[in-house]
C-alpha cells in the first residue's frame, strides 16, 4: 500500500513518526502551515516558520525517503490577529516557492469579518498564482461554516476543482460534493473523523475527489491513521486499486494541478538556506 497523506504537520512530529511513517508505506506528504498552537507576535515568525516548511522538513523527510511539500497561508486563527495580518503582504514571495503545491490552510475558525476578509484575499492570491486552495472548516457550527465557505470560494473566481475543503463530515460532505469541489477528511483517534466512518462515506459517496488525511499535529492525532483507513476499506470490500486511488492517485491529481509536485525522492544532503549550511543534529 503506497500512501500519499495530504495534510499532515509534521513540524509537530518526531523522527520516530518518519520511522513508523515510511515503514507504512507512507512515500509523500504535503504541509500545511497553521497555528502552531502558542500565539505569534510579529511576521518576521512566519517567516522563520515558512523557511522550515520550504527548507528544513522536506530535508529532514527527505532522509526517511518521504517527499515533502507545503501550502503556505496565514491561517484562519491568527487572521483575527493584528499583530499577525501583515503576513498577508508576505505570501506572494513564498507561493512563488517550487515545493508550495497549495495556498492553505486558509478559510474560517470563528468566522469573523477578519476571517472573511483574509480568507478572499488568499483565494485571490491562489489565482494569481494559478495554485489550489486548502480550505479549513471551523470546528465550531461546521455546517454554517461550510456553506459560508462554499458562498466565498464561489464567490472568488477560483475553479471549484481546485478547492479543497478539509475536515469534513456526515453533515458537510454532501454540501462539497455538489459544490464540485475536492472533499477533504481527516482520520483522528477520539475526535472528527475514524476510519470505520469514512468506509461508510466512501460507500456512499464514492472515490471522486475524495482526500484522506491524518492532520497529524501536536494535538492528539496519528499519522498512519491513513494506514488504518486504507486497511478498513480492503476489510469492507474495497479493492487494493481503490485503495490507491484514495491514498495515492487522489492527492496527486489534486496537488498535481499547482505544477510543482515531485514525487521524485530526494538525494539527501545538507540543507543550504541563503548560503549558509544547517548541520545535522541539534548543537
Amino acid at each position: 500500500m503506497r500512501i500519499f497523506d495530504p495534510h499532515i504537520h509534521m513540524t509537530s512530529r518526531t523522527t520516530d513518526d518518519y520511522t513508523r511513517m515510511a515503514a507504512a508505506g507512507v512515500r509523500a506528504v504535503v504541509e500545511p502551515a497553521f497555528w502552531l498552537g502558542q500565539p505569534r507576535t510579529n511576521p518576521g515568525s512566519f517567516t522563520d516558520y515558512f523557511d522550515s516548511l520550504i527548507g528544513w522538513e522536506p530535508y529532514r523527510a527527505a532522509q526517511f525517503g518521504i517527499v515533502h511539500h507545503a501550502t503556505i497561508a496565514l491561517n484562519p486563527k491568527e487572521a483575527n490577529d493584528p499583530r499577525c495580518r501583515p503576513v498577508l503582504d508576505l505570501l506572494p514571495r513564498y507561493l512563488d516557492k517550487d515545493r508550495v503545491v497549495a495556498v492553505g490552510e486558509i478559510g474560517y475558525d470563528s468566522m469573523t469579518p477578519e476571517e472573511d476578509d483574509a480568507f478572499e484575499r488568499q483565494l485571490a492570491l491562489a489565482v494569481e498564482h494559478d495554485l489550489p486552495a486548502l480550505v479549513h472548516t471551523p470546528h465550531r457550527d461546521k455546517a454554517r461554516g461550510t456553506r459560508r465557505t462554499l458562498e466565498v470560494v464561489a464567490a472568488s473566481g477560483i475553479a471549484p476543482e481546485r478547492v479543497a475543503v478539509d475536515h469534513l463530515n456526515e453533515v458537510t460532505v454532501g454540501l462539497v460534493r455538489d459544490s464540485g469541489c475536492w472533499m477533504g477528511f481527516s482520520i483522528y483517534p477520539e475526535t472528527k473523523m475514524s476510519p470505520p466512518r469514512m468506509v461508510q462515506i466512501l460507500k456512499q459517496y464514492g472515490l471522486d475527489r475524495m482526500l484522506v488525511n491524518s492532520a497529524a499535529d501536536w494535538g492528539v492525532s496519528d499519522p498512519l491513521l491513513t494506514l488504518e483507513t486504507g486497511t478498513a476499506m480492503l476489510a469492507a470490500g474495497f479493492t487494493d486499486d481503490d485503495v490507491d486511488r484514495v491514498l495515492w492517485r487522489n492527492p496527486v491529481e489534486f496537488y498535481g494541478q499547482s505544477g510543482r509536485l515531485d514525487l521524485t525522492p530526494a538525494v539527501t544532503g545538507e540543507p543550504t538556506f541563503a548560503g549558509s549550511s544547517i548541520k545535522r543534529g541539534g548543537s
